[in-house]
Parts: structure tokens; C-alpha cells; sequence
């Protein structure tokens, strides 16, 4: 059965691109132009995937973003975001939502190529083992993580992140290594969302979040022997 994909843009030119483009790898498609729209059709039939736009009229892609993520039914379904704007900050935002992050103008042969890495990137995890560190227990299938027992709430790129660094413990990775780890090569993410993303996981980790050591000048590393 064919990969059912969202794509929300107000843009009719930008969204038929899109999705005449991921029809033809063999998706099936539907469109929205808006937010509210967006969150209708999503609440109606379930997605495998969205293509979001950040800026929309109405309801702003961050704020779709965030309303999936916080309901039962749409919480995993892995979002792109697609968007002209390239500043850090709206990066920064985007990641802490979604699975990807693309500046317009972009190739349509990119466009597939990041959509397929996510279903790849997807089914790979399906197929790991929980991993145990210390007090941390990741389970990679369900995109869970407990601590101590307790369940943690991750953005996306944040349990990537700990996904990366803890399956190699001991390893240090530089912030240029954690971001093609995590989202593949040439991404337009900074060195300081690579900080923000870290600081944000050892809070969320609470008294394991020192199992991430900072090694100066070089990037991080997840404790050998936590």
C-alpha cells in the first residue's frame, strides 16, 4: 500500500510541485492551504507522513506542528517543514517538531530524496532493540524514552540526538557530525541549534542529563559508563 503523505501549503504552484513530484515516486497525496484545513484532514484519516509549510495564513506551521504532536492520534507521524525562511531561530523551532527541515527554493529531486530518508530512517528504527544506558532505557520502535522508570517526552530531533549519542558511548561527536547524523549532510542548521537541542535534552533528562558530557572545543559525548 502506497505511503500516504499531508502536504499543507497556501501556495497552489509550490503544493502542486510537491505533489505531482511525490506522486510520481508513488505516494499518494493529499493537499491542504491552510492550518485549520490541515488539521481537519489529519484528524480525519490517518498520514504516514507531512509535507508542512511554516508560514501559512491562519494557524502558523509551527502551531499545526505543535497541535499534532500534542494529540494521541498524530503525535508520530514524521513532519518536514518546508519554508523561505532560513533564519536560526525559525530552524531552531522547526527542529524541535519535525523530522526535517527544507529552504525554498529547493530541488524536487531533494524533496523526494529527504522524504524517502525519513521512511527509511523510520523503518530502521522499527527494526532496533531497546537500548540500555544507566538509568535510561530507549526504545527506538516507539520512539519512547523512560528514565529512572518514567516516561520522557522528546521532541523529534532531541531523541535523535540521545539515539546517535548513546549507541556509541564513550564516542565524541563534533556538532558538524551530530548534525549529519542526525539530519544528513548539508543541512541549514547552526552549531548554536546543535547547544539549544543538548541543553533542552539533559533538562528533560533530569538527573541523567549529565550522562551527555560536553567535551570543550571539540562537540559531546554520551558517558561510557553512566
Amino acid at each position: 500500500m502506497s505511503k500516504k503523505i499531508l502536504v499543507v501549503d497556501d501556495e497552489e504552484d509550490i503544493s502542486e510541485l510537491v505533489r505531482y513530484n511525490l506522486a510520481s515516486e508513488g505516494y499518494d497525496i493529499t493537499c491542504a492551504g491552510s492550518g485549520e484545513e490541515a488539521l481537519k484532514i489529519a484528524e480525519s484519516k490517518p498520514f504516514d507522513l507531512v509535507v508542512l509549510d511554516l508560514m501559512l495564513p491562519g494557524i502558523n506551521g509551527i502551531n499545526v506542528a505543535r497541535k499534532l504532536r500534542a494529540d494521541q492520534k498524530t503525535r508520530n507521524i514524521p513532519i518536514i517543514m518546508l519554508t523561505a525562511k532560513s533564519e536560526e531561530a525559525d530552524i531552531v523551532k522547526g527542529l524541535e517538531l519535525a523530522d526535517d527541515y527544507i529552504t525554498k527554493p529547493f530541488s524536487p529531486k531533494i524533496l523526494c530524496a529527504r522524504v524517502n530518508a525519513v521512511f527509511r530512517r523510520k523503518s530502521g528504527d522499527a527494526e532496533n532493540e531497546l537500548i540500555k544506558r544507566g538509568d535510561i532505557i530507549i526504545y527506538p520502535g516507539h520512539r519512547r524514552v523512560d528514565v529512572s522508570g518514567k516516561p520522557v517526552e522528546l521532541s523529534f530531533s532531541e531523541f535523535q540526538i540521545l539515539m546517535v549519542l548513546s549507541k556509541r558511548p564513550g564516542w565524541v561527536f563534533t556538532r558538524a557530525h551530530i548534525v549529519d547524523e542526525v539530519r544528513g549532510d548539508n543541512y541549514p542548521v547552526t552549531e548554536r541549534s546543535v547547544d539549544v537541542q543538548i541543553v533542552g535534552l539533559r533538562k528533560k533528562l533530569c538527573q541523567c542529563g549529565h550522562y551527555i558530557e560536553t567535551v570543550r572545543s571539540v562537540g559531546y559525548r554520551f558517558k561510557e559508563n553512566p
